[in-house]
């Protein structure tokens, strides 16, 4: 097998949101064995959404980044405990300055093996009682803008809260 096919062939997808997905990303990319990070918006019901239209907190998406990840170097559970510490899963619909829908805490799984993995590190939480995180199953995933990719490397590290 082909370097390049055994990298396609040991990756798997991971997709959070935890507020503005500037600094989400960027904290993603940095964990050793993620492959790829990219921004965008799931979990609502409008097609192919622009930012400007998730903006108006009426699509019904979350700003979120679809992690591609190497599970030889980095565990699923690795990347859930990196999520819970990178934002604040006790607040409901925002994250530091940012307020809205768009900005949920939500681990939207993509199998069942996620879906278990995500809820038991949920329950382990010291504060699970007052966590609102959403754990949904994954719907179709769409890629933010191009200016929205690695924001926080094309912008000086210059990023939104995380």
């Amino acid at each position: 097998m082909s370097q390049l096919n055994y990298i396609a062939y040991m990756k798997e997808t991971a997709i959070f949101a935890a507020g503005c997905f500037w600094g989400v990303e960027d904290a993603f990319r940095k964990i050793p064995g993620v492959i790829d990070v990219r921004s965008g918006y799931t979990g609502g019901t409008v097609p192919n959404p622009t930012y400007e239209q998730v903006c108006t907190n009426a699509t019904g998406h979350a700003e979120s980044v679809r992690v591609t990840y190497d599970p030889d170097k980095v565990s699923y559970e690795q990347l859930l405990d990196a999520f819970w510490k990178m934002h604040d899963p006790t607040q409901m619909n925002r994250q530091g300055p940012d307020v809205g829908s768009q900005y949920r805490s939500a681990i939207f799984y993509t199998s069942p093996q996620q879906k278990a993995a995500a809820e038991a590190s949920k329950a382990a939480l010291p504060n699970a009682d007052k966590v609102v995180t959403e754990i949904t199953e994954a719907g179709p995933f769409y890629e933010a803008e191009e200016y929205h990719q690695r924001y926080a490397e094309k912008n000086g590290g210059a990023a939104c809260y995380v």
